[in-house]
């Protein structure tokens, strides 16, 4: 089994060397020493969740929420390439967290929140903020799950407009759409850059989205003949690519 993941500020990283201690304090030393339970000789990983991390082992318990970590290892992740980013319209309930989550194990490497035209959810006021937190909170655990050094960034929400630059600049942009005239799956991809999915909502794409979308060149590509979900298709996507660019192999 591989070591658990635990998260540490950069500047400690940073500092680090073999044979060096860092501290493990705080909510995540909590949950290293009240729930994992872990003991001295125990292996371990820290990152900081921006691609720098540490193999090392538990040295040192200091109460109920502290420990010491002998670093054995330095550890990198590099920036992946292509960088996949998920444009994931906002879904009912808590499929958005189940989105992310399941992205994230994935590999996805950024994941925008949109608010579509037909999104029966809106993000407004207090319960946008806290729904933007759980989303990032919800990134932040699983690339621990999945024991990742680099965590997917969770982006502001934009509006359609405010998606329109992404899109531009993307060196390849696909909307995910049913009536798609080519298959994801032998869409010609670049080598590097940007590749950007757009998930639509539960109601939908509007035919104004897609042709604002298709301006901005972004063009509509189906994933297979069944209609995945809005908290699905995101996931099914980005494995494909992942799976056509290399990044898996």
């Amino acid at each position: 089994m591989t070591a658990p993941v635990f998260v540490v500020d950069s500047a400690r990283l940073t500092a680090a060397a073999p044979g060096s201690l860092v501290r493990l304090d705080g909510a995540e030393g909590r949950h290293a020493v009240a729930v994992k339970r872990l003991e001295p000789g125990e292996q371990v990983t820290l990152t900081d969740g921006q691609g720098l991390g540490v193999l090392g082992t538990v040295a040192a318990l200091h109460g109920k929420d502290a420990l010491d970590v002998e670093v054995a290892e330095l550890r990198t992740e590099p920036a992946p390439g292509p960088r996949i980013t998920v444009v994931q319209a906002l879904p009912k309930g808590d499929r958005g967290e189940l989105a992310v989550e399941t992205m994230t194990e994935v590999g996805v490497d950024a994941v925008v929140p949109w608010a579509a035209a037909r999104c029966i959810t809106q993000w407004k006021g207090d319960r946008g903020a806290k729904a933007l937190a759980k989303w990032r909170a919800t990134a932040r655990e699983a690339g621990k799950q999945s024991r990742r050094l680099r965590f997917p960034e969770v982006a502001d929400p934009v509006t359609t407009r405010q998606l329109l630059p992404l899109l531009a600049a993307a060196d390849f942009a696909a909307v995910l759409h049913e009536e798609g005239a080519e298959p994801l799956a032998t869409a010609e991809l670049p080598t590097g850059g940007e590749l950007v999915l757009v998930v639509g909502p539960e109601g939908g794409i509007s035919p104004e989205e897609l042709a604002a979308f298709a301006e901005a060149g972004a063009r509509p590509y189906r994933l297979g003949a069944s209609v995945l979900r809005t908290s699905t298709a995101g996931v099914a996507a980005g494995a494909l690519l992942l799976g056509r660019t290399g990044r898996w192999s």
